[in-house]
């Protein structure tokens, strides 16, 4: 317990089970888990054919009344907190609850690659974040939830049904020339598909086509190429226009009837040249030219099942919209994702395969991905035929395969439990002469192939870390031995149904555990079959400081009533050979501000130009005198006294003026740190704005200007000041 050593397993998992007991750990047993199972979906595909085994197990768990070691143990934990978890699915635990020490095997929000509708919609935005065409090793898909998404699948298989009108001219006048093709070079086998389409030429009663029909796809192939070289842009409306409906229907049901052999196109000679131009130029701008063959099958899948539930193989528009727009399904279930078929894919022995390959992230900041060196391929039961478009002939998957039964035409050669190694796959190639295309083409391309769909990803999987999760890839071989990605799984099986997986199976959940654990003690140590395919080179964020914003203006207030103007004030001037002062007080001439309390003096009163009032500052070193207080003078007959001052000459003399009635003072303690305080006005509101003749703004007369700090405002309203250190009062 101090070692933090206590696992908890949900599943059929008894190679994690051993391996984590050989490392030293105790197993807390989950006692709540028959009960969970019966509501667990069946997203991956490791869920249902582990089902009846991992009932049983985890009732065992549950009742267990052996007296071994590990129970004994497992009592002593029950109630510790378990720092390993290897679930089924995420959703058996309370993902968001966990510590960050401990460890579970699954990330949260995967869908975006390991459902079909979710790996469908981001491959789209790959170019955004490699520079990687995903057309190239992904087939090209369409969601056809909606009706936006449904036409852009209508358009794509009406062009490829137009291309594949060429393809029929140049296959049918170089047959004859060319009775193998590149499948037969690869693996030693006829095409069937191509067998059988001849045999029914020679039996069937054709039916003659008008070369106006190749015209039409010309025309089409024209219009794509235009379009993806943007060299519609220049050029006119009539020029672009496309076919009607009624001309594309004409055109699908001809093609229907040319590619199933019920056709044909007598002067087609004569188109050869201009058809293998334009199939140069577009196979030139898409790579999915050579799979899409002939026929123009498209693969159905429901958007987020697994394990080749309800997946059918069409080949006929209408009826692929018919089945999507069915109004008896719901809402969930009526999410389907329409595929491009692989009609050319390498067979061996005239049997179709795909390849099912591990790869383990243990970090999406910084990315981490190990890619597992050994995988196996997964072989049909029946032999490959384009003309049965039967699920039995097409997927591949374990699960569907395991209830059906070897053809009895099969090859004997192949394995009676339908599984090869990868290594047994690369002996056959290496007796086919081929030996080298797997460590050049297939064994990189796939490491290529899931690095970028992980890149693309990385940004919608919540990244917890401590955590990891082991995917399993599907992939199916082209004619030329390029790999293409089909489907990502989560929880992969690793039931050990043939003896295949259950050599591979276990060993690569032995080999999780050593880069997961093992790993995190020793970096050096033995980590198996497993490679490091990609970690992302660490960037460190910028430090986060909070936001620093400032909004600068003037607020608008509502204009408030114009109060009264102020007495006039009588002065007496100060002798005609008084000296300059020492200081200007800034309130004593005032510019004059629009809307703002004005003072009438008398004609007699006006200072000249060359004679100006000045205030007495203290001088330094005189603290005393640092700050004045305001004194007011009472009412007198409605009117406010004016205040009285006292002026100091140049040469210490003090000039004083005094008005007709003397006014009472009272001394008011002004605020510290501040060389004049205004005081409130008696009988007038303390909220009443007043203009400041500095800065043209308005404030509070009880306070200073939140502008300038001036207290010009007070001394319009009838405000004196005077000096805090005793004297007497000045203007």
């Amino acid at each position: 317990m101090e070692e933090k050593k206590i696992f908890s397993i949900y599943g059929h998992y008894p190679v994690i089970r051993a391996a984590l007991r050989r490392k030293g750990w105790v197993e807390k047993k989950f006692h709540f888990l028959p009960k969970v199972i019966l509501h667990v979906e069946d997203e991956s595909e490791g869920v249902t054919e582990n089902k009846g085994t991992e009932s049983k197990e985890n009732s065992d768990l549950t009742f267990a009344k052996t007296e071994d070691i590990h129970d004994v143990m497992s009592r002593l934990v029950k109630h510790e907190m378990p720092y390993f978890l290897w679930t089924i699915k995420r959703d058996i635990v309370d993902y968001h609850s966990l510590n960050c020490d401990q460890m579970l095997n699954h990330y949260g929000k995967t869908a975006s690659f390991t459902t079909k509708i979710g790996l469908c919609v981001n491959m789209r935005s790959l170019p955004w974040y490699v520079q990687a065409n995903p057309d190239s090793f992904f087939p090209r898909c369409y969601g056809l939830c909606t009706e936006m998404e449904q036409q852009e699948f209508l358009d794509d298989f009406r062009r490829t049904a137009a291309s594949s009108i060429l393809k029929w001219v140049v296959s049918h006048q170089n047959y004859k020339s060319k009775p193998k093709n590149r499948q037969e070079e690869a693996s030693g086998d006829t095409d069937p598909s191509h067998r059988k389409d001849t045999e029914n030429t020679d039996i069937k009663t054709l039916t003659g086509l008008s070369g106006q029909l190749i015209d039409t796809a010309c025309k089409v192939c024209q219009t794509y190429l235009g379009q993806v070289r943007h060299e519609d842009i220049d050029m006119s409306e009539d020029a672009t226009k496309d076919l009607t409906e009624d001309e594309w229907n004409e055109l699908t049901q001809q093609y229907y009837s040319l590619v199933h052999g019920d056709a044909f196109i007598p002067n087609s000679r004569n188109y050869l040249s201009q058809c293998q131009s334009l199939l140069s130029k577009i196979t030139s701008i898409n790579p999915q030219t050579e799979i899409d063959g002939l026929r123009n099958i498209w693969i159905i899948k429901p958007a987020a099942k697994s394990r080749g539930r309800d997946i059918v193989c069409m080949d006929r528009v209408e009826d692929i919209l018919e089945l999507v727009n069915a109004d008896h399904l719901s809402t969930k279930d009526n999410k389907w994702v329409a595929q491009k078929y692989i009609e050319t894919p390498l067979l061996i022995y005239d049997t179709k395969f795909d390849i099912r390959q591990w790869f383990l992230v243990t970090d999406w900041n910084p990315l981490t991905i190990w890619f597992y060196k050994e995988s196996y391929l997964r072989f049909s039961t029946q032999r490959f035929s384009l003309d049965n478009l039967d699920s039995a002939i097409h997927l591949c998957n374990n699960s569907i395969q395991k209830h059906l039964k070897n053809a009895k035409d099969r090859n004997p050669l192949l394995p009676c439990y339908n599984m090869w190694t990868s290594a047994k796959f690369q002996e056959y190639l290496q007796r086919r002469g081929r030996g080298s295309v797997w460590s050049s083409i297939i064994y990189p391309s796939m490491k290529k192939a899931v690095t970028n769909t992980m890149k693309v990803a990385q940004d919608h999987v919540e990244a917890r870390k401590n955590s990891f999760e082991l995917y399993g890839a599907d992939f199916i071989l082209s004619q030329d031995f390029k790999p293409w990605l089909i489907e990502i799984n989560s929880s992969p099986t690793m039931h050990p149904s043939t003896p295949v997986t259950a050599q591979l199976c276990a060993q690569v959940q032995e080999d999780t555990i050593k880069v997961v654990l093992d790993r995190k003690l020793d970096r050096n140590c033995d980590i198996g079959n497993f490679e490091l395919l990609w970690r992302q080179p660490t960037v460190e964020l910028p430090p986060f400081s909070g936001s620093d914003l400032c909004v600068e203006g003037v607020s608008f207030k509502k204009a408030k009533k114009q109060t009264s103007p102020m007495a006039t004030l009588h002065l007496t001037m100060p002798p005609s050979g008084t000296r300059p002062l020492k200081g200007r007080c800034p309130s004593a001439t005032p510019e004059p501000v629009r809307g703002s309390l004005r003072t009438t003096l008398p004609e007699d009163l006006r200072v000249k130009e060359d004679k100006v009032l000045f205030c007495a500052f203290p001088e330094p070193g005189r603290p005393a005198e640092r700050s004045c207080a305001v004194r007011l003078g009472p009412k007198a007959g409605g009117r406010i006294a004016p205040p009285a001052f006292q002026l100091q000459c140049a040469d210490g003399q003090a000039s004083s003026a005094a008005p007709a009635r003397s006014p009472e003072p009272q001394a008011l303690k002004a605020a510290e740190g501040s060389f004049l305080q205004p005081l409130r006005v008696p009988g007038r509101p303390r909220d009443l704005a007043a203009p400041c003749l500095v800065c043209h703004g308005s404030f509070q007369p009880a306070k200073a200007c939140k502008r300038c700090r001036s207290f010009c405002a007070a001394v319009l309203q009838g405000g004196s000041f005077v000096k805090l250190g005793g004297g007497q009062g000045g203007l």
